[in-house]
């Protein structure tokens, strides 16, 4: 047996056109997946499953656009993928966003918002939608991409962390209420990635350099090194894994 084979499970990835999103895509349909891509423009989530289709040899991704803001876009988004794969045995939230850097004291209503809104409500409604089959199935795994930010404090960044923290507790929740149905709730906990939503922290070379001088690994990771965890969740070789984060950082939380 191979543990990492997922021959026959659909995977629906939500922001998954770019960065770690994308990544994991690849890799999931490498492994035998048919996965989902999604992110708000369709011409985008068109061009990574066509691009999946084309390295696989098979039909094995479908662009779906959806804006996670919206609840009537995430339930159209997991109608569709049902109408053409029949199941969804992995969800990977992935999708994210941070309209604000600076203090907290100074972070708008509607800033906080849009983050726990993204950031958390729309996991917690894409949850909702597909755990019921899961359950009924007694199978299925549920990934959440957080952050090692919802591990500490930040002076500029403190709403995201508030958010991505909030993740790391509803997968716990999900583990607990669905683990004697067979299934599984993990999250992934990024350090810093080379994607565009982390652009700012890498594309000077002094903040690089500031953000990775106290890493062990004294670099920056890169999306395929996240897409690998996504892998192992999502099939046999993580069966026993449920209600943990596993952290992809370098080191930097332990130096």
């Amino acid at each position: 047996m191979n543990l990492f084979d997922l021959t026959g499970k659909v995977a629906l990835v939500t922001g998954s056109t770019k960065g770690i999103g994308e990544a994991i895509v690849h890799r999931l349909a490498e492994h035998g997946a048919n996965v989902v891509v999604s992110s708000r423009k369709a011409d985008a989530c068109e061009k990574v499953a066509a691009d999946i289709n084309s390295s696989c040899g098979r039909e094995a991704a479908i662009p779906i656009p959806c804006n996670i803001n919206y609840k009537e876009q995430i339930e159209n988004l997991v109608r569709e993928t049902r109408a053409k794969w029949g199941r969804i045995d992995v969800l990977i939230c992935n999708a994210a966003l941070n309209p604000y850097f600076g203090p907290q004291a100074g972070i708008p209503d509607e800033a906080f918002d849009k983050i726990m809104g993204a950031n958390v409500r729309s996991n917690h409604w894409l949850c909702q939608l597909v755990l019921p089959e899961m359950a009924e199935r007694k199978d299925g795994s549920i990934i959440i991409v957080s952050s090692i930010g919802g591990m500490k404090g930040s002076a500029v960044i403190g709403a995201y962390c508030i958010s991505k923290a909030a993740d790391f507790q509803l997968a716990r929740n999900i583990a607990v209420e669905y683990g004697p149905m067979n299934v599984r709730a993990n999250c992934i906990a990024p350090g810093l990635i080379k994607t565009d939503f982390a652009r700012a922290l890498w594309e000077n070379p002094n903040i690089l350099e500031y953000s990775t001088s106290g890493t062990p690994l004294k670099r920056i990771g890169q999306p395929d090194e996240i897409a690998g965890a996504a892998v192992f969740l999502a099939s046999k070789a993580g069966a026993f894994m449920t209600g943990q984060s596993i952290v992809i950082d370098g080191g930097s939380t332990i130096a």
